[in-house]
């Protein structure tokens, strides 16, 4: 079923590379080796919307674990009820993030007020981390754009809770604000940040991050796809199925700071599908210890989840 869903996400016509689609159209359809459907991993970014759902794709899937922010339709508390009935399945974050209006007004006020709130939940306990915290993000479809300074009160604010109750923060910061996150990450060393989406940065600027910021993750969430919506060089794929060699190195050269994630909303099952399958078809290009520690063991030892 993965297979046939794959090939009809590649034959819609949402780009003009038909070559590309046609030769992954047959390989996933031949060979299976686009889907990768035995490569487990933990899934580092999924938007939850639909727990029920979202199960029953990662069993079609076999997704052993993922993480899991709040949706349109899921708050904190919807997260902890669903990681209730899915243990062991489904990790919550605590999500602050000011696209959601409940939070909105505290960002623009630079009211750390949002940190105490994270900070009485995990206190209360049930949630692995903070995040997705879009601190700095394009605007897009549905999505309003947000432009908060990484070194804002808030954002000081909430790595101080995460470094009190020793968490990751995931935040997603574009490239706009890059002088501003790499002084976070200097000034909370102790904190574990997972970058989401690798900050959509070129591979330079993220070989430079990872070698000055110790604690620091980049999560490829998004830039597995075969195309990104926003920009086709978000992709670290060259041609649609193969990653580029100086990607490879990087990762193969720093396997314990690299995550994947499928940035899954259940918007469309079939694009989800697709999203699962471009995240097995780049471990898939990854030595077997490197896809280990990428695919499952990083993310494992960041949550502090035994395997």
């Amino acid at each position: 079923m993965i297979v046939a869903a794959v090939v009809t996400l590649l034959t819609t016509p949402v780009d003009g590379d038909a070559q590309v689609r046609r030769r992954m159209q047959r390989q996933a359809a031949n060979t299976g080796e686009l889907t990768g459907d035995t490569i487990p991993f933990v899934d580092a970014h999924v938007h939850l919307n639909d727990a029920r759902a979202w199960i029953a794709l990662m069993d079609e899937a076999r997704i052993p674990r993922s993480i899991v922010f709040a949706g349109r339709d899921v708050s904190n508390a919807g997260l902890l009820a669903a990681a209730a009935s899915w243990p062991n399945r489904l990790v919550p974050f605590v999500s602050v993030s000011p696209e959601h209006r409940a939070f909105r007004g505290a960002w623009e006020a630079d009211d750390p007020v949002v940190a105490s709130i994270v900070d009485s939940l995990l206190e209360a306990g049930g949630f692995y981390g903070i995040g997705e915290i879009s601190v700095v993000h394009f605007s897009g479809t549905g999505f309003p754009e947000a432009d908060f300074d990484p070194m804002s009160r808030v954002m000081q604010s909430l790595l101080g809770v995460a470094s009190k109750h020793r968490v990751p923060i995931s935040v997603h910061v574009e490239v706009t604000r890059l002088r501003e996150f790499e002084a976070l990450l200097a000034a909370f060393g102790n904190v574990t940040v997972i970058w989401a989406h690798g900050g959509y940065v070129p591979l330079f600027l993220a070989r430079r991050m990872l070698e000055q910021h110790p604690n620091l993750i980049l999560e490829l969430s998004a830039r597995t796809w075969i195309r990104h919506p926003r920009s086709p060089d978000y992709t670290i794929l060259r041609n649609g199925t193969e990653v580029w060699p100086e990607w490879l190195s990087l990762i193969e050269e720093m396997p314990e700071r690299f995550v994947v994630g499928t940035d899954a909303s259940l918007r469309s099952t079939a694009s989800d599908l697709g999203k699962i399958s471009s995240v097995r078809n780049v471990l898939s290009q990854l030595t077997p210890a490197t896809r280990d520690q990428v695919a499952r063991g990083n993310m494992m030892r960041i949550i502090r989840i035994e395997r």
